[in-house]
């Protein structure tokens, strides 16, 4: 996820872009906006304060000396995949700090899916050809079959009690998963 933020003393304006700008934004568009929003279009990036209806005094970002002019020149861009996680955004005018800029605040809301899970699981058996009493039969015998083989193997290797039981486990669980496939 790509989040670009900062002041880039630009005005992007009040006026609808494509997918890039939203209707939200603060005062009229100047050259420095329009490249702005070029390179959020070559980019494909969103300008996530201006897709969200707040009161002026919740969109404008700097303030000049004496309180004469407001605008909006400092943006959150994220990457137009992530669009939807955004859930609000917008300034804080009277945070205590010492500075002519509001702060800018984005909500997001974001799933990140655990994709080594899904990469590790196990093929499903398939149980119902278990129902044909054929199949059914040369399943059974292959697992004791093989089953006795893994317990042979490993009790030359079995040292305690409590391997034996681990031991018995992973033989079973081994010769099922074998003859499965």
């Amino acid at each position: 996820m790509l989040i670009v933020m900062g002041d880039m003393n630009a005005k992007v304006g009040d006026e609808k872009f494509g997918s890039t700008v939203g209707n939200y934004g603060l005062g009229s568009r100047n050259d420095r906006g329009t490249r702005f929003v070029q390179f959020c279009e070559e980019n494909e990036l969103v300008i996530a304060n201006t897709f969200f209806k707040h009161h002026p005094r919740r969109l404008y970002t700097w303030k000049s000396p004496g309180d004469v002019h407001r605008n909006q020149i400092d943006f959150i861009t994220i990457k137009k995949r992530y669009r939807n996680t955004v859930k609000n955004a917008m300034t804080y005018p009277g945070a205590d700090m010492n500075s002519d800029h509001n702060p800018a605040v984005v909500k997001l809301k974001f799933r990140l899916k655990n994709t080594s899970a899904r990469l590790m699981r196990k093929p499903k058996f398939q149980l119902e050809l278990l129902k044909d009493t054929e199949i059914k039969s040369r399943y059974s015998a292959y697992v004791s079959n093989r089953y006795e083989e893994l317990m042979q193997e490993e009790t030359e290797q079995c040292e305690s009690v409590k391997e034996e039981i681990g031991k018995e486990w992973k033989c079973l669980s081994l010769s099922m998963e074998e003859a499965m496939k």
